[in-house]
């Protein structure tokens, strides 16, 4: 019995000791984001707290909610002294029933409850606990969603600390600007809510599935500072949902103006659907149309202005940044031009094979693009040393060991992350960069030193890179492949072209290099096909004429030969020049002779 309960007593600390040890190792791992859900969750606290503090509220009750001769059906006790002053001259005693359940409400009771309600003193700490238990739980459903829906992208601390600062800017605005008695009705106060701009920040930042998230929660949000309005819940959803369909697409800052004026027109159609709804009066709608319409334009302008300079301090792979880094009139493109021109047709070639691939798959083209584009800028300070940039010359690897070769080789993604960082490229490109040979191994010169020593271990032959995480970093690793081996092939015609990549793509799959990326085999079906039809047309055949030369074939001639050769035994006096600095020079000898005789030229010559 005693060797039973110490068994038991061994599982449980054994239970109790493995918790304790994921629970530090996912602290340790999360550290950032737990302190930002808990600065943020006391920021809103402190904003609720201040709102609750001075809100017109008794019991969690509105005082509209009261009026005299009304039935009480509750009692309020006072739960602290107010004196009487100059403006109220009731007085409120501590512990003194106000009103009595079942009772009518008196004048005085009445005029208790107005001064409750009014003075600073006063606190709803019953109205404050519920809001408080409320926006916990939200800030809980919010980092739950956060963690555990994945983005496909690596999620970076910048992109939930802008959501947060949006939460509690559009909170704040909502709570407080809604004591004001312009904008004290549901409909009202949607005209200060900016919940279209921040949604469409993020929209563009980060993506669509981020703004979706943050759509629903700055909703839930807005719901409990207008004091549990539902209409102005489903109308800040509506408008935020909205928001981030319609700028999902853009490619150009400019239709962020165009975006703004549709968002203006929904937000007006929403207004007198959800009026004819909720049986609103609609003796406010023009004016509320008109407010409504200014807000949903200047969302699209001011997300114009805020844009720009919010890419540059987060750093995003937005649209418009991608589409800017995209332009191949840079100088770093000027310079691989000069100093690594294979490498820059290399990158062109592998640019338009994901782009082409990715918008088969549904992952982003545009990313893709940028991210080849500039995979292998760690080439341009040895680029002598990358086959693709030695034509006409030696091979500079036939003077080293296949170890230091391979080391050279390898050191080209470490330059290009470190060249990505000093121009501030967007994480997600810089992941392309470094993730682009994955962990594979260096197998030409593998192989060439381990016929030297069999005891060489692969390890020193790997890139050091990891597998990619990301649709757009798989791609761009497969189509850097296929380009440069389809170079190799002789007479690549389309079925060769077909087997050689299958080929190439399943030694990736083998070597586990797609494991970390969310590809499937239907994926990589589309990815093949659609490499096979560029490559085909980039490696397509042309007819040869029927008096086409060989240029080894042909025997040089000299200038006299050519001369010789070429012009007519007896030239007339005009077609002829004498030159007292070499031989004879023939002006347009064959174009005269080629042009044919007018017959008033034949005339004259009879």
């Amino acid at each position: 019995m005693k060797r039973n309960n110490s068994e038991k007593d061994n599982n449980k600390t054994s239970i109790i000791s493995l918790v304790t040890k994921a629970t530090g190792t996912y602290i340790r791992q999360n550290y950032p984001f737990l302190i930002l859900f808990f600065v943020g969750l006391l920021a809103i606290s402190a904003l609720n707290f201040l709102k609750i503090s001075t809100a017109e509220t008794i019991a969690n009750f509105s005082l509209n909610d009261f009026e005299i001769g009304q039935i009480a059906d509750r009692t309020i006790i006072a739960d602290r002294t107010l004196q009487p002053d100059n403006i109220d001259p009731v007085a409120v005693v501590k512990g003194e029933k106000i009103i009595k359940k079942g009772f009518p409400i008196t004048e005085e009771g009445f005029s208790k409850l107005k001064k409750m309600s009014a003075s600073p003193l006063y606190i709803d700490y019953r109205a404050f606990a519920n809001s408080e238990l409320y926006l916990l739980l939200l800030s809980i459903m919010w980092y739950l969603l956060f963690t555990f829906i994945s983005v496909n992208r690596k999620l970076v601390f910048r992109e939930p600390l802008l959501q947060v600062l949006f939460f509690i800017a559009e909170y704040a605005v909502t709570a407080f600007l809604g004591k004001l008695s312009l904008f004290s009705s549901p409909y009202s106060i949607c005209i200060v809510i900016p919940s279209a701009l921040f949604i469409m920040i993020v929209t563009i930042l980060y993506g669509n599935l981020s703004a979706l998230l943050l759509s629903i929660i700055m909703s839930m949000g807005v719901l409990c500072a207008t004091g549990w309005q539902i209409s102005t819940f489903l109308f800040t959803l509506a408008s935020s949902l909205t928001a981030a369909a319609i700028v999902r697409k853009i490619e150009r800052r400019l239709d962020l103006v165009f975006a703004g004026i549709m968002i203006s027109v929904f937000n007006i159609v929403y207004l007198i659907i959800f009026s004819v709804i909720f049986n609103e009066t609609f003796d406010e709608i023009p004016k509320l149309m008109i407010g409504l319409a200014i807000n949903g334009f200047l969302s699209g302008i001011l997300t114009l202005g805020f844009l720009t300079p919010l890419e540059i301090m987060l750093n995003t792979a937005s649209v418009f940044r991608l589409m800017d880094l995209s332009d191949n009139n840079t100088p770093i493109f000027k310079q691989m031009q000069i100093q690594a021109n294979g490498t820059y047709n290399h990158s062109m070639m592998v640019a338009q094979l994901a782009e082409a691939a990715c918008r088969e798959i549904d992952a982003n083209p545009l990313l893709a693009r940028v991210g080849a584009y500039y995979h292998d800028i760690g080439k341009m300070d040895q680029s002598e040393y990358f086959v693709e940039n030695q034509a006409n010359m030696e091979n500079k690897h036939n003077d080293l060991n296949p170890t230091l070769s391979a080391s050279v080789i390898k050191s080209h993604v470490r330059k290009g992350v470190e060249k990505a960082h000093q121009l501030h490229l967007p994480q997600a490109v810089i992941d392309i960069i470094a993730e682009h040979h994955g962990n594979s191994i260096i197998t030409y010169f593998f192989n060439a030193a381990k016929e030297k020593d069999a005891s060489l271990e692969e390890d020193d032959f790997r890139y050091p890179g990891i597998p990619p995480r990301t649709k757009e970093s798989a791609v761009v690793m497969l189509a850097d492949t296929v380009e440069a081996a389809c170079h190799t092939l002789d007479n690549p015609t389309s079925p060769r072209l077909e087997k050689f990549i299958t080929l190439l793509i399943n030694q990736k799959v083998e070597h586990k290099q797609l494991d970390n990326c969310d590809l499937t085999f239907s994926d990589i079906s589309k990815i093949k096909a659609t490499f096979v039809n560029l490559l085909t047309g980039y490696y397509h055949n042309r007819i040869k004429y029927q008096n086409q030369q060989d240029p080894d074939e042909v025997k040089p001639k000299t200038e006299e030969a050519v001369i010789q050769t070429e012009a007519p035994k007896e030239l007339p006096k005009s077609l002829v020049k004498e030159s007292t600095k070499g031989p004879v020079k023939v002006t347009s000898a064959k174009t005269s002779a080629a042009k044919p005789a007018t017959p008033k030229a034949v005339k004259e010559k009879k």
